[in-house]
């Protein structure tokens, strides 16, 4: 028994070490440029900036996935939604707005001003399996690391109908209600996503094709306010229930 579990371990390092000696770190150079902070903005606020999760370009350049927890309950004046990042040099900022939330799959699609961004393309989460490695890239903790993404590597532990933990009748609302009257299947990484890894796209380390949207409020219940106790499993949406949406917005998914 003993080395059959020492034969297991060394398999899966050996594969870990795989992924990482060639293919990711082209794949991460590829991905960041499309990966972006969401937060808001107000000039007269200290700090100006607010990050609150993460979102990634699709479609034509000009619209960006993330959860819908992301997103305020409502802007303050002056207040605008705007998604942040770094190129060429500096920190960019741009307007954003939503123009369609999924609150079943806690999903927000935004679209941004400005010039198109390079676009993630998007792969068949139905092909997905447990046991498989897959990455994620985005801003786990905010701004505390400032526009520079940062990138895990996990593996589909299960693909499992999607529950909220030491869910009690005083945590019950309405965005926690339609996911608990039609549960669907969500992949349960053996990664830690932090507060602010919500929206960040999952994809294959070798392809870069987005499989999946992280989401740690269904294991934080409904706040992302346990920075200092970040759990060792998260989750993340398949990648169909975003491609629905924006088909819905005639935005052909590739």
């Amino acid at each position: 028994m003993r080395s059959l579990v020492l034969q297991a371990c060394l398999f899966l390092i050996a594969a870990w070490a795989e992924v990482g000696r060639g293919e990711l770190p082209e794949t991460v150079a590829q991905i960041k440029p499309s990966v972006l902070a969401v937060g808001t903005f107000q000039r007269t606020r200290s700090p100006p900036a607010i990050f609150r999760g993460t979102g990634f370009v699709v479609a034509d350049g000009r619209h960006v996935l993330t959860c819908a927890h992301v997103l305020p309950d409502a802007l303050d004046q002056a207040e605008i939604l705007a998604v942040f990042y770094y190129a060429h040099g500096k920190d960019r900022l741009r307007q954003a707005q939503a123009i369609v939330t999924d609150p079943a799959h806690d999903l927000a699609l935004l679209k941004i001003a400005g010039d198109p961004l390079p676009a993630l393309a998007l792969g068949d989460s139905s092909r997905v399996r447990e046991g498989e490695t897959y990455a994620f890239t985005g801003y786990p903790i905010g701004m505390v690391l400032g526009l520079y993404p940062v990138t895990h590597l996990g593996l589909i532990a299960s693909i499992t109908p999607i529950a909220v933990p030491a869910l009690r009748a005083d945590k019950l609302d309405l965005k926690l209600l339609p996911r608990l009257n039609k549960p669907y299947p969500v992949f349960q990484l053996d990664a830690t996503a932090y507060p602010g890894n919500s929206g960040s796209p999952l994809y294959h380390p070798k392809t870069g094709a987005v499989v999946g949207i992280i989401n740690k409020v269904f294991v934080q219940e409904s706040k992302e306010n346990l920075l200092s106790h970040p759990s060792g499993i998260s989750y993340a949406i398949p990648i169909e229930h975003a491609r629905k949406l924006l088909e819905k917005q005639r935005l052909a998914p590739d």
